[in-house]
C-alpha cells in the first residue's frame, strides 16, 4: 500500500478515521507500518504481506492478551464491521492505538536494557498463548529458484538451515510466539510515567524465543553491539544463559540467510549486500 491516499481512503472506510498525518514507520522484515495521527488520537497502522492475514490477527489478539496481563501493548481497534483486519491487495490491514512515549533507541545502553526487559517480559507473557491463526515455525526453502539470483547465496542459506535443523533436532529450545520483528524501535518508553511498552505485536509464528532475540541482535548490527540488551532479556525473559550462548550464534546467522532469501525473492540488490557483509562477517 505505498500510496498515501489509498491508505488514507483504506482507513476512512473501514475505521472512520480521518488522518491529519501519517509518518512511515521504518522498515521491517515482516511487515510495513505507518504512524497515524488524526484529531482523536494517534494509532499505527501494519500491512502484512499477502497471504499474512491469519498470523497478523494472531498477533492483534496476543496483543489484548498482554493487556489482559497488565502488559502494555497497542490496542487492536476493530473495522466498523467488527473486524480486526481487512484484506488489501497488498496484504492484512490491521490497526492499534498507539502507546504514548518515544520509540526506543537500539544504540543507547539504558534503552537497550528497556528493550532487552520488555521482549523478555512478553516472550514469558506470550508462552501460553494460543490462536488458530499462528503458524508453525518455517525455515526458507534452499531450493528455492530466486536463490539463483548471487553465486553464493543458496549455499549461505543452505548452511544456516542446516544448521539451525540440527539445533533444533538436538537441543532443548524455549518455544513461543515470535514477533518476528522486535527492534528496539517497536517499543517505547513514556517519560511521564516511566512506563514502557509494545507498540504492535508482529505474528511470525511459534518458534524457538532465541530466534526474536537474533532478529533483535541483527538491528544493533551483532552481539558486540547488544550487550546491554541481551543481559536485560536474559534477566527478564524464558530463557537460560546456556540456551542463548548455544542457540544465539545459530539463529543470528538464520536471520541474516533469511533477509538474504527475502532481498532475492524481492530483488533487492542493497538487501542481498548487506545479509552477504553481515554473513561473512560472523565466525565460523
Amino acid at each position: 500500500m505505498p500510496d498515501d491516499e489509498i491508505l488514507r481512503s483504506t482507513l476512512r472506510d473501514q475505521w472512520h478515521l480521518v488522518p491529519s498525518e501519517i509518518t512511515e514507520q521504518p522498515v521491517a522484515l515482516m511487515s510495513r507500518g505507518w504512524e497515524i495521527t488524526t484529531p482523536d488520537g494517534r494509532y499505527v497502522a501494519r500491512l502484512a504481506e499477502s497471504g499474512a492475514r491469519a498470523p497478523m490477527e494472531a498477533g492483534l489478539m496476543a496483543a489484548e492478551h498482554l493487556r489482559g496481563r497488565r502488559i502494555d501493548a497497542g490496542e487492536p481497534i476493530r473495522t466498523l464491521a467488527g473486524a480486526l483486519t481487512v484484506e488489501t491487495e497488498q496484504g492484512a490491514l490491521g490497526v492499534q492505538r498507539r502507546l504514548p512515549g518515544r520509540p526506543l533507541d537500539g544504540r543507547d545502553p539504558v534503552d537497550q536494557q528497556w528493550w532487552g526487559e520488555r521482549l523478555g517480559v512478553v516472550h514469558k507473557a506470550l508462552q501460553g498463548f494460543r490462536h488458530p491463526g499462528l503458524r508453525p515455525w518455517q525455515l526458507p526453502d534452499p531450493d528455492a529458484p530466486h536463490l539463483d539470483a548471487e553465486p553464493w547465496l543458496r549455499g549461505a542459506v543452505s548452511a544456516a538451515v542446516a544448521a539451525a535443523t540440527r539445533l533444533t533436532v538436538t537441543d532443548q529450545l524455549t518455544y513461543g510466539m515470535l514477533h518476528g520483528d522486535p527492534a528496539a524501535d517497536v517499543f517505547v518508553l513514556d517519560p511521564a510515567t516511566g512506563r514502557s511498552g509494545l507498540l504492535h505485536c508482529g505474528a511470525c509464528g511459534i518458534g524457538p524465543a532465541v530466534y526474536d532475540v537474533a532478529a533483535a541482535v541483527a538491528s544493533t548490527g551483532g552481539p558486540d553491539s547488544a550487550g546491554e540488551m541481551l543481559e536485560a532479556y536474559l534477566a527478564a525473559g524464558p530463557v537460560r544463559r546456556d540456551e542463548l550462548d548455544a542457540a544465539l550464534p545459530v539463529l543470528l546467522r538464520l536471520r541474516w540467510a533469511v533477509q538474504a532469501d527475502r532481498a532475492a525473492r524481492q530483488g533487492c540488490p542493497q538487501g542481498l549486500g548487506a545479509a552477504r557483509e553481515a554473513l561473512d562477517a560472523m565466525p565460523g
